[in-house]
């Protein structure tokens, strides 16, 4: 690069670079906590501060394999703080990259137009630096707080990845062009105006990368709209066909009841009279199971109870479904249908078949509804914001079951929690009732 322009000290690069990586740290899901993190954060920075400075008269054609090295610790410093994928650490490292050099160019470039790097007083350049440096990486904080998820995940793929490298590479490329050579269409030929490229490259890159987080935070959001739509409508579907299943069934029974009349009426053996009552009994017993008082309930659980039965699971209630009148059909069939599903996916992944066990009830409690289901679990219960974190390897399109759960029980001022005790997984949900009965 150019003597006659002094360039950004390699120690505020450092700083800069350190700070934005921080940034996005502090909004990002944890790996690391307390003083691990600390520890780990002042270690960083004094080896990136080592790294910048012992490379910076180093010939030019070391410089973008430095620069290269430098991004890969930003990199290794996001990724072992947070709890996120190596696509999403490289994600953020590219926007914290551009960040630092926007940040420190306009510190350099308000530091050159008062002073020269020579006439400066120590004391009031860093004033300036801590000044600068501390209220733009707060404005940033404040701008990506807003768009960054609860749960500190964007779920970034690869093709996203590659195209935030892309914007951040082009931006870098152009910003520091003039520090290379003047003899391009695109070179600054004077101190302030090259200061001036670098300074509003770099907020234009930082804005087409912040336009574009927010682009892909937008489609994240309409994917999972979509996703839980979806779902609720597939429980719904799957309740129509249940109930028109479990009709044709009882048609079927309330034939063979009389059929079974006719046939006792009958000069037979005892035995088949025994046979024929036992045979009225199951009939009865089939009657009075799942007759909780809500249609939609009953036939929800008659038709999971018999995919629990083809699968070696057992499935108890105890509910009073009359509690459930209030909800709209589509949330009560979105709340169990997907709660049971999940629950018996589980249930079938478990070898013993005698731990298979699976339990709903439905009850009121000091003016609130109470639903809770429980099956038998194994493991160790992770949690991811609220929510357990899905099995399935595909997150992006998966894990959307208890999100849709949630969103139906919000409708109705309800909550959601998960826990787990000893061996037992367990979803419960509360929601006031209004006007309806309750213990108290």
């Amino acid at each position: 690069m150019t003597n006659v322009i002094p360039d950004i000290p390699r120690i505020y690069t450092a700083l800069a670079e350190w700070m934005a990586c921080l940034i996005y740290i502090s909004l990002l899901k944890k790996r690391l906590t307390g003083w691990k993190l600390i520890t780990f954060s002042v270690c960083t920075l004094f080896i990136q501060s080592i790294f910048l400075v012992i490379t910076r008269d180093l010939p030019i054609v070391f410089w973008i394999p430095c620069m290269i090295m430098a991004i890969g610790m930003m990199l290794f410093f996001i990724f072992f703080s947070c709890d996120i994928t190596i696509f999403e650490a490289g994600y953020f490292s590219v926007r914290a990259f551009v960040a630092a050099e926007l940040i420190a160019s306009l510190e350099w470039q308000v530091h050159f137009f008062f002073w020269n790097a020579e006439k400066a007083t120590l004391p009031m350049e860093l004033l300036l630096l801590f000044a600068i440096y501390g209220v733009a990486f707060l404005f940033i904080w404040f701008l990506e707080k807003r768009q960054v998820p609860i749960d500190g995940k964007l779920n970034i793929r690869q093709h996203e990845l590659w195209s935030t490298v892309v914007i951040g590479a082009a931006v870098f490329a152009i910003s520091n062009l003039s520090f290379i050579t003047t003899r391009t269409p695109f070179s600054g030929q004077y101190a302030q105006e090259i200061f001036n490229i670098r300074t509003l490259v770099d907020l234009g890159g930082f804005a087409i990368l912040y336009a574009y987080h927010i682009q892909l935070n937008e489609l994240r959001v309409r994917h999972e709209l979509k996703a839980v739509q979806n779902i609720l409508q597939n429980q719904f579907v799957q309740y129509q066909q249940s109930k028109e299943s479990i009709e044709m069934i009882n048609f079927k029974y309330h034939d063979l009841k009389n059929q079974i009349i006719a046939l006792k009426a009958e000069k037979d053996a005892d035995k088949r009279n025994e046979f024929l009552t036992k045979m009225e009994n199951d009939i009865k017993l089939y009657e009075a199971q799942n007759k909780t008082g809500n249609h939609v309930l009953d036939t929800l659980l008659t038709s999971k109870n018999m995919n629990c039965m083809k699968n070696g699971i057992t499935l108890t209630c105890v509910a009073d479904g009359t509690l459930l009148n209030f909800m709209d059909v589509v949330d009560i069939c979105t709340i169990f249908g997907n709660a049971l599903d999940n629950a018996i996916e589980y249930e079938q992944k478990i070898a013993d078949k005698e731990k298979r066990l699976l339990h709903v009830s439905v009850f009121a409690q000091k003016g609130f509804l109470m639903i809770r289901i429980e099956n038998y679990f194994e493991g160790e219960l992770k949690l991811e914001g609220d929510l357990p974190v899905t099995t399935k390897k595909d997150t992006f399109n998966h894990g959307y079951g208890l999100k849709s759960i949630r969103y139906a029980v919000q409708k109705y001022g309800g909550v959601v929690s998960v826990d787990q005790k000893d061996h037992w997984f367990e979803l419960k949900i509360l929601i006031p009732l209004k006007n309806e009965k309750s213990d108290l």
